[in-house]
């Protein structure tokens, strides 16, 4: 990935144009793309694997849901299906739909031979699963008030702005750290936070870009606002992303799921799937 700048002390990524589609503020909507072209993973063989069956769950939209019929939905269930599809195995796979806390018994109790449910890759959580590499970050994102929003570089043109952010979260303990310049106004929900913003009380908003997104694309936005500036991938305070959690012993299963990821990633499926989920991009 090739990065615009870092700051010091931390890999605080503001991702460039050559990481993602459509840069530009009004340019096409911006797509993440996590994987190296030029990287050439070997193509794994799973004609002996007899079944790759995928756990998730359903109650976390968009990325896993029930639809208004009653069927699995969302970003997951399609990923894992193309996953399948570029390993050649679509007649062994199956997606099942259990609570979040029977996932970690059902694999290892060989119900399933893969988590895609968004489980975190930590330190703890390696101790139980390998873990493909990351399909999906999270950047922190600025909004503003459309007629105010800035572009990048945004570090002076902040300073002494009145910025909000979630109180005791990560983002504001990264507002601090690297935008030290502003005036931190704290809020104990996201819902004062945006009404501060839509009431000019605050100039900016500072947070995570996914929820910016949905909120930046509903009713209650009212199309009052846009992002400004990033995105921001900081793995230090955010975390590494989404990634799918094999059994600690099924590192090559983990390897086979990075070849087909960066497949996908490299045919256009992944972006494919990011826009029809996610309309606002938050890249």
């Amino acid at each position: 990935m090739i990065l615009r700048w870092i700051f010091p002390a931390l890999m605080l990524l503001l991702t460039g144009a050559a990481a993602f589609a459509g840069a530009t503020q009004g340019a096409e909507p911006q797509v993440p793309v996590l994987w190296d072209a030029k990287e050439r993973l070997p193509k794994p063989d799973l004609a002996a694997l007899p079944r790759l069956r995928f756990l998730t769950t359903t109650d976390f939209p968009p990325f896993n849901f029930l639809d208004g019929s009653g069927r699995l939905s969302g970003f997951h269930i399609d990923l894992a299906r193309a996953i399948c599809a570029e390993l050649g195995i679509v007649e062994k796979c199956q997606v099942q739909a259990l609570p979040w806390s029977e996932l970690e018994d059902a694999l290892q109790k060989g119900e399933g031979e893969a988590i895609i449910a968004g489980i975190a890759a930590t330190p703890e959580s390696r101790e139980k699963y390998a873990f493909s590499r990351s399909y999906m970050q999270f950047p922190a994102r600025f909004i503003m008030p459309k007629a105010k929003a800035f572009a990048e570089p945004i570090l002076d043109k902040l300073r002494s702005k009145r910025v909000g952010v979630i109180g005791g979260s990560a983002h504001e303990k990264m507002l601090r750290d690297y935008f030290n310049t502003v005036q931190v106004v704290t809020f104990d929900t996201p819902e004062e936070l945006y009404a501060d913003l839509k009431a000019g009380k605050i100039d900016a908003a500072f947070g995570d870009g996914m929820r910016f997104a949905f909120w930046l694309g509903g009713s209650d936005a009212g199309g009052c606002c846009r992002f400004a500036g990033g995105p921001y991938l900081a793995p230090e305070y955010l975390g590494s992303g989404m990634a799918i959690a094999t059994r600690k012993s099924d590192t090559a299963l983990a390897a086979a799921f990075d070849y087909a990821l960066q497949e996908i990633s490299i045919k256009g499926t992944f972006a494919e799937f990011y826009l029809r989920y996610f309309p606002v991009s938050f890249f």
